[in-house]
C-alpha cells in the first residue's frame, strides 16, 4: 500500500562546473542573511545605527561556526576518531554536525567581542537579533533534509520522511521528519519573540532570554523522537539534558533580570566615536562641530540683544534727548530770526532816504 510521504533529495550536491554547490551550506548562508537583516531592521527601531548588527555579525558568525561544529565533534567524537574513521572529517562542516548549543555560546563570545569594540552592550544587541536567530534557525534544519540526516522513529503518517540513503549505517523507509518539526517550531518561536518584545517591552537580554527558553522547550520533545546515535545519560539523551539545563538558565535570566532591571534600555548605540569606526567618529565630530558652531552663534545673538536691552536700561534720557531733538530741527533749518535781523537794519536804512526824498519835494 503506497502512503503519502516527503521525498528525500537523491543527492544533497549540485557541481556547477568544477565548483560544488550543497544544499546544506546554502540553508545555513540563507539563514546568516535572514538573520542579519530582520536584527537589522530590529536595531533601527530601537535606536541604533544602521550597519551596526552586520559589523558585529563579522565576529559573531565565524566564531558561532567553530562553536557548533566544537559541540558536534566533542559529543560525538566517535564518527571521527574511533577505529575506521579519519580525523580529517571532522572539520567537513559541509557534510553537517552543527551543534547549536555550541553556537549560541561560542557565537556568543564573538558578539561580545564585537560589541565591546563598538561601546555597545550585548544584552540590547542579543535582543534586536533573537528572532532573527531563530528563523535562522528555522531555514538551517532543511540541510538536514538535504543530507538525509536526523530524522525520528519510524512512521506511517502522511507526512512521513521517505529515507532512500543507506550510508554511515541509514536504513531506507519512512520516519517522523524530525527536521520539519523543529523548523516549524523556529518560526513558532521567533513570532512569538516578537510579539511578546512588543507587547511587553522587553529589554535588558530577555528577549534573547524567551527565545532560548522558548526553544529548549520544542527541542526537548523533538530530540526525544529522534533515532539517531547520541549519548545516554539516565536514559535520555545528552541534548534533552542541556535542553532542561539551558531551560531553566534562561527562565532565572528572565525573572531575575525583569526584577533588577526592569524595561528597556533608553539609550542603544552611543553618539560616541567608536574605536574602529573612523568614518562613523569624523561623521559623528562634523554634526559635533556644526551643532556647537550653531550654539555659539545662538549665544552670541542673545549676548548682543540682552546688551542692548541693558544700554536702554541704563541710559533712559539717551532715547528722551534723541526724542527731543528731533522737533528742534526744523529751528536750525528755517532761520527766520537772522534774516530778519538783517531785514530790519536794511528798512531802517531806507526810513530816512525816504524822509530825505518827502523833504525835497517839500
Amino acid at each position: 500500500m503506497d502512503i503519502a510521504y516527503i521525498p528525500s533529495p537523491s543527492h544533497g550536491v549540485v557541481h556547477l562546473g568544477p565548483i560544488p554547490l550543497r544544499g546544506y551550506a546554502f540553508c545555513i548562508i540563507i539563514g546568516v542573511f535572514v538573520a542579519v537583516w530582520l536584527g537589522n531592521k530590529r536595531w533601527i527601531a530601537r535606536g541604533g545605527r544602521p550597519g551596526t548588527v552586520a559589523d558585529i555579525a563579522v565576529w559573531a558568525v565565524p566564531f558561532g561556526l567553530v562553536g557548533g561544529r566544537l559541540y558536534h565533534v566533542i559529543t560525538d567524537y566517535e564518527l571521527y576518531f574511533s577505529d575506521g574513521r579519519n580525523w580529517v572529517d571532522a572539520f567537513k562542516v559541509w557534510q553537517g554536525g552543527l551543534g547549536i548549543w555550541g553556537a549560541i555560546a561560542l557565537g556568543a563570545v564573538g558578539a561580545w567581542i564585537g560589541c565591546r569594540r563598538r561601546g555597545i552592550p550585548l544584552p540590547a544587541w542579543a535582543d534586536a537579533l533573537a528572532p532573527g536567530i531563530v528563523f535562522a534557525q528555522a531555514i538551517g534544519r532543511w540541510g538536514n533534509w538535504f543530507n538525509q540526516e536526523l530524522y525520528g522513529k519510524a512512521t506511517d503518517v502522511p507526512w512521513a520522511l521517505h529515507i532512500t540513503s543507506s550510508t554511515d549505517g541509514r536504513v531506507p523507509g519512512y520516519y517522523h521528519p524530525t527536521f520539519l518539526y523543529e523548523s516549524l517550531w523556529c518560526v513558532g518561536v521567533g513570532f512569538l519573540v516578537i510579539w511578546a518584545d512588543r507587547r511587553f517591552t522587553l529589554g535588558h537580554g530577555r528577549a534573547f532570554a524567551l527565545y532560548v527558553a522558548a526553544y529548549c522547550v520544542g527541542r526537548g520533545w523533538i530530540e526525544y523522537m529522534r533515532v539517531d546515535d547520541a549519548h545516554h545519560i539516565l536514559g535520555l539523551r545528552l541534548n534533552d539534558w542541556t535542553a532542561m539545563v539551558v531551560f531553566l538558565l534562561a527562565v532565572t535570566y528572565i525573572v531575575v533580570s525583569a526584577r533588577l532591571r526592569p524595561g528597556r534600555e533608553e539609550v542603544v548605540e552611543p553618539d560616541g566615536d567608536t574605536p574602529d569606526g573612523d568614518a562613523v567618529a569624523l561623521d559623528k565630530k562634523a554634526d559635533s562641530e556644526a551643532d556647537s558652531t550653531a550654539d555659539d552663534e545662538a549665544d552670541e545673538t542673545t549676548d548682543k540683544k540682552s546688551d542692548d536691552k541693558k544700554l536702554d536700561g541704563k541710559n533712559p534720557d539717551a532715547k528722551t534727548d534723541s526724542e527731543s531733538d528731533g522737533p528742534a530741527q526744523p529751528k536750525e533749518s528755517v532761520e527766520p530770526a537772522e534774516s530778519e535781523e538783517l531785514v530790519e537794519p536794511e528798512e531802517s536804512v531806507e526810513a530816512p532816504r525816504g524822509e530825505a526824498e518827502s523833504a525835497k519835494k517839500v
